[in-house]
């Protein structure tokens, strides 16, 4: 399903010479790992670790996920996007750290004997398993390749029982091109990287978008519109599957895509008649009651999963609050 792609060694620009950054590990070939930032990535991979006590509040957080979708008459399910640390350790160069004690790994221990379970898409063993056949991440940037994102969408597919579209691969148009991730971007100079094209023909058309989205496209500044971002496509396709599609997302799931960044929402939309995708790790009930769709996936980073999600949440109130913030 998923294609290899010769990725160039990473490069830098011009300018004045800075060895590192504090919150990334340069390790083999270039490949540049998250290990600070504000989550404190790799804190969350040591002994202790993971709090404990998050996991449990996690645990029953999806557990009530899975009840409420169930007397909503829709089916549950949630994928953790895993950091770069857990799929690629062996090109850490030495960096002092278990990958097995990724809180993705341990979450998914924490549900062995939950109602849970069955709504847990793993990604980690797919992923461990074609890590060496290609490049699933972005040297450069902590997000996933095209072929990450494809094979991400079709474990996605096969978990709600469907069959991914296999021609999304073939129907990619543009060229490969300089690109600096969003760790590249914290280095100077700045180190690029060769990406692979990654827009794609699709029947899939964007039907709304929300204004916060709105606003910040009109200002040219479309890829702003994070949390609290809303927009709608529909796929009149004959192929596309009849159904609805809630995607709750963060920037795994970005609305908007560019030659030299994937989504997982583009491949989404392309197999659903409808997807609605709303930026946040939360889930908007009143949102899911009044849509009724057929299926309700959450996907969040591992590294956010250090922030258990709020209930109560509304789009739109977080979207005007986004809004204010970003005008102000």
């Amino acid at each position: 399903m998923t294609e290899g792609i010769s990725i160039a060694p990473v490069s830098a620009v011009s300018g004045p010479k800075r060895l590192g950054h504090s919150d990334v590990h340069v390790g083999r070939d270039g490949w540049l790992f998250l290990t600070g930032g504000s989550n404190a990535v790799l804190d969350q991979y040591a002994d202790p670790g993971f709090p404990r006590a998050k996991l449990w509040r996690w645990r029953r957080m999806l557990e009530t996920r899975v009840r409420r979708c169930v007397e909503l008459g829709t089916r549950y399910a949630h994928v953790v996007a895993p950091e770069k640390l857990a799929i690629y350790p062996q090109t850490c160069n030495g960096l002092p750290f278990d990958p097995d004690r990724a809180p993705v790994l341990r979450m998914e221990r924490w549900l062995r004997f939950s109602s849970a379970r069955r709504h847990w898409i793993d990604l980690v063993r797919p992923f461990r398993a074609r890590a060496a056949e290609i490049p699933l991440y972005r040297r450069t940037d902590s997000h996933w390749s095209f072929s990450g994102y494809l094979l991400a969408y079709g474990e996605i597919c096969r978990h709600l029982g469907l069959r991914p579209r296999e021609d999304i691969a073939r129907r990619r148009i543009g060229s490969a091109g300089a690109y600096a991730g969003d760790l590249g971007l914290k280095f100077d100079p700045v180190r690029t990287e060769m990406a692979e094209p990654c827009l794609f023909d699709s029947a899939a058309r964007r039907i709304y978008a929300n204004s916060l989205v709105t606003t910040l496209e009109s200002q040219g500044r479309g890829r702003d519109a994070h949390i609290g971002a809303h927009v709608i496509f529909r796929n009149d396709s004959p192929q596309a599957d009849p159904r609805r599609l809630v995607l709750f997302a963060d920037s795994y799931g970005h609305h908007t895509v560019t030659p030299h960044t994937a989504s997982l929402t583009p491949m989404l939309a392309d197999t659903f008649r409808e997807v609605h995708v709303l930026w946040s790790t939360s889930i908007d009930w009143g949102y899911v009651a009044r849509t009724k769709p057929d299926f309700v996936v959450a996907e969040i980073a591992e590294r956010f999963m250090i922030d258990v999600p709020q209930t109560g949440f509304n789009i739109e109130k977080l979207a005007d609050l986004a809004l204010a913030r970003k005008s102000g």
